[in-house]
């Protein structure tokens, strides 16, 4: 009953209009079809855009055997440990020699524990993973690694 009430009312305002109104209503109509066609153009053209850049800016991977150097630095000692891999991500390398232990959460591994050695975060320790001297702004996860890599695991004091 209430749709044939909508149906009656759309049917008289439409039958009422003047040639000149109906005529603008129709322009209206096409021109509310072009710009979703044009909003769903723009739609696809940024998420290519961001796609692009995505594609442009991920960190390569190098397959194969590889050999990397991982230092651990704690405040009891300075241990080197040589990494013979396939592994892509230092991930998988660390985890090769079962060296770092630590939480899983949805942003990845939060490192606990390098080499036997536990952060005590009630004197604010922390594990920072650096590359050659440089900060290392990705997970071990998402951190590709290629052969001759040098990583540092320092034990930081401080938020």
């Amino acid at each position: 009953m209430y749709y044939k009430c909508i149906y009656k009312m759309w049917y008289v305002w439409y039958h009422d209009l003047t040639k000149q109104d109906k005529e603008c209503y129709s322009v209206k109509k096409t021109m509310s079809k072009k710009s979703l066609i044009l909003s769903l153009i723009a739609l696809v053209a940024v998420v290519g855009v961001f796609v692009g850049v995505w594609a442009a800016t991920r960190p390569e991977t190098q397959q194969g055997d590889k050999t990397i150097t991982v230092t651990v630095v704690n405040n009891e000692s300075e241990k080197d440990f040589e990494i013979n891999t396939d592994a892509e991500m230092l991930r998988g390398a660390l985890d090769q020699i079962d060296l770092v232990q630590g939480d899983e959460s949805e942003y990845g591994l939060f490192i606990l524990t390098v080499d036997g050695y536990t952060a005590d975060s009630a004197a604010q320790e922390w594990w920072c993973v650096t590359k050659g001297g440089e900060d290392v702004y990705t997970g071990v996860e998402t951190t590709p690694i290629a052969d001759g890599d040098v990583f540092e695991i320092t034990l930081m004091t401080g938020w």
